[in-house]
């Protein structure tokens, strides 16, 4: 099978503008992303997709791939659909599934994205997977920043929001509570369809997308990973991973000295 990731960037975030170059360690954010996705034994290749020259001009320089999308993307999702299209075209090739690598996942490590790959290659009906961890604090679990997730005991995904759910406060015991995070295998046409569906009230009102795919009765695979990863949305999380990883183990393979 045919499995490439996507890096959806852009230089507009609206809590933090131009992410994806600001440096950790002394290298742009994307750029810890694509070096450690590249690492994945599940991809065939890896793109980054943006609109901006900025960060097409820094990937190049590394010896990335880029793909350039339009400007007026909305969702990651459309971008990277947008960009598994120019890559077929561009390769002559048909992809069968398309990881989609938030630029924003500085700590990522590349088995990460092997465990999210491996239920679509073993069961064909699944459409999509997220990747989830455990989330440490209550402090997390109010954080609005952090995407949570309640799971069912199949391991799908029965809603996201960016309020604490589940409650706490009739609980008795610790409740588990778990985050989404952001490495997201599409089957090939399951993508396509994704951004032809039309958008939900409550994809709207939470500003999360794998909601269009719940309210439109699919499901959403859960995978847990042991990984502990912190995603970059403030100018404060971009210090505490910075702090975070000064000692990660593979820095080493990609940071010269």
């Amino acid at each position: 099978m045919k499995v490439f990731g996507i890096i959806p960037a852009r230089m507009a975030s609206t809590r933090f503008p131009g992410k994806p170059l600001a440096k950790i360690l002394g290298i742009p954010m994307i750029g810890h992303v694509y070096y450690r996705s590249k690492m994945s034994k599940m991809l065939g290749d890896v793109y980054v997709a943006t609109c901006d020259e900025e960060i097409a001009d820094y990937v190049k320089s590394i010896g990335g791939k880029v793909v350039m999308t339009a400007n007026t993307h909305q969702r990651a999702s459309d971008r990277t659909a947008e960009a598994m299209l120019k890559i077929e075209a561009q390769e002559k090739i048909r992809l069968d599934i398309v990881v989609m690598i938030q630029g924003d996942e500085p700590m990522i490590y590349p088995e990460m994205i092997d465990e999210a790959v491996k239920p679509m290659l073993n069961d064909n009906s699944i459409l999509v997977v997220n990747l989830v961890a455990p989330l440490k604090s209550r402090e997390e679990h109010e954080d609005s920043n952090i995407v949570k997730v309640v799971i069912d005991r199949h391991g799908f995904a029965m809603y996201f929001s960016r309020e604490p759910i589940p409650s706490r406060k009739k609980a008795e015991k610790e409740v588990p509570m778990f985050k989404q995070v952001c490495v997201i295998p599409y089957k090939r046409d399951f993508l396509i369809k994704f951004n032809q569906l039309e958008s939900t009230p409550l994809e709207i009102i939470e500003s999360i997308d794998m909601l269009r795919i719940l309210e439109h009765g699919y499901k959403v695979k859960m995978v847990e990973t042991s990984f502990v990863t912190y995603s970059v949305d403030t100018i404060e999380d971009l210090k505490k991973v910075e702090k975070m990883m000064k000692n990660d183990t593979l820095l080493n393979r990609y940071i010269k000295n």
